[in-house]
């Protein structure tokens, strides 16, 4: 782990670095609880989709279109958390997180036992109960990454963002096994589960997380544009990345189901084995590759996109439990790689003041592949076949390497900030 550093804005009181530490700890494991209850949304939702009588594009659009909202409201989210002060926003984002599972969880229950029926029924109330989570949910991330690059220096920015980034790996690592674990009770039990701890979350960062400066007290950061040349090709990366991430996640339960010829019990648990295990590989990553060998962000990048691209095309040749297993390690490997690579990089092109601003930006355009991915893949999926979803994501991974080898900000990612980025290191 990151040692924080122990500057600080002046007026602030003494803060000592145990006493950040505990604070990232505190962040980090209130964060957890997001990514359990990401997978285990995508890995209960599919096959119980079933029974409700929803298409593989129906479900789909459901996170497409909560993931159309993240994306206008995380920069928007972002850029408050500059002027408002982080705490705020990561508060409202785990209160909309718990909010928006619970409604989801009772709607699927409701509709498994008849009480209410109907796809204009049913439907609209799912889509509605998810959306709470794009509006608001969306300002957690971006405020939180804001609060770790407050307290850290450039040099251990990588460091920093890959930790942040290993919090919501642990969560979608332990999700299934919860998911495995609960599902006897009922097949939403998980999702109550992850909202009551995802509540209990907000409480101890609003309890425990220390922001001595006063948000009256920030100075008014101006707006960053999404066309900013300092930023610009991360977003595009970003897009790029998210999107060819996001069509395993999307569409492996149906593959599960469908290649391996399982019921919806089944296919719950096989699935929550295969993203558990992509999870630690990705939580290897993040947690061990980039801690003990302080990895710079353009190899992170680099080596991300090739052991991604290989996990597509196991994908594609896959038709035993092993080796979709084995395509879903690799996918959390590679993508655990560049995603904080990318998120790190966009940290260190701009100043203090921009760091929730541009983690908003960063994390929307990682957020619009889940928009991308099951308008494109699972029709994909419906029309073609199980592995051509897989054959897309493979080409939207080439055309990353492609993108990364011609622009020098991404080529060389690792260099430290230009001279109009400030490289002091605020308590906020």
């Amino acid at each position: 782990m990151f040692t924080p550093v122990a500057q600080g804005q002046p007026g602030d009181g003494p803060t000592s670095p145990q006493d950040r530490r505990k604070a990232f700890q505190i962040l980090f494991f209130s964060l957890v609880c997001m990514g359990v209850g990401q997978s285990l949304m995508f890995a209960i939702l599919p096959p119980v989709s079933r029974q409700l009588g929803l298409s593989e594009t129906e479900v789909g659009a459901i996170f497409a279109i909560s993931a159309t909202i993240w994306v206008f409201t995380s920069g928007f989210w972002g850029h408050r958390s500059d002027h408002w002060g982080r705490r705020p926003l990561i508060i409202m984002g785990l209160m909309a997180f718990a909010i928006s599972t619970a409604l989801f969880a009772t709607v699927v229950q409701l509709g498994l036992l008849g009480i209410i029926a109907g796809f204009w029924v049913i439907y609209p109330l799912l889509v509605a109960s998810r959306s709470i989570y794009g509006i608001f949910g969306s300002g957690a991330h971006p405020a939180a990454q804001g609060y770790i690059a407050d307290r850290t220096s450039p040099s251990e920015r990588t460091e920093a963002v890959s930790t942040l980034s290993a919090a919501f790996g642990l969560g979608t690592t332990v999700g299934p096994g919860i998911g495995a674990a609960l599902v006897v009770f009922g097949f939403v039990a998980p999702l109550y589960f992850v909202a009551f701890i995802a509540a209990c979350s907000a409480f101890a960062i609003w309890r425990f997380l220390p922001e001595r400066t006063r948000p009256s007290e920030r100075e008014r950061p101006k707006r960053l544009s999404v066309f900013d040349r300092r930023v610009l090709p991360f977003i595009i990366a970003n897009v790029l990345l998210g999107t060819a991430g996001a069509i395993p996640i999307q569409t492996v339960s149906f593959l599960f189901m469908d290649v391996l010829q399982l019921d919806t019990d089944n296919a719950i648990q096989f699935t929550g084995v295969g993203l558990m295990a992509s999870s630690v590989a990705a939580l290897f990553a993040q947690l061990v590759l980039v801690q003990r060998f302080r990895l710079t962000s353009d190899f992170l990048l680099r080596w991300g996109v090739i052991v991604a691209f290989a996990s597509s095309v196991l994908f594609v040749v896959g038709n035993t439990f092993g080796l979709l297993v084995a395509a879903l390690v690799l996918s959390g490997l590679g993508f655990g790689l560049a995603r904080p690579g990318i998120s790190a990089a966009a940290s260190l092109s701009v100043g203090h003041d921009q760091q929730g601003a541009v983690a908003g930006l960063t994390g929307a355009a990682g957020a619009a592949g889940f928009i991308f991915a099951p308008l494109i893949g699972n029709p994909l999926y419906e029309t073609m076949g199980p592995h051509a979803p897989y054959v897309l994501s493979a080409i939207l991974i080439l055309v990353l390497a492609i993108f990364i080898v011609l622009t020098p900000r991404l080529r060389t990612a690792h260099a430290k900030p230009s001279s109009d980025v400030e490289t002091s290191v605020p308590e906020s």
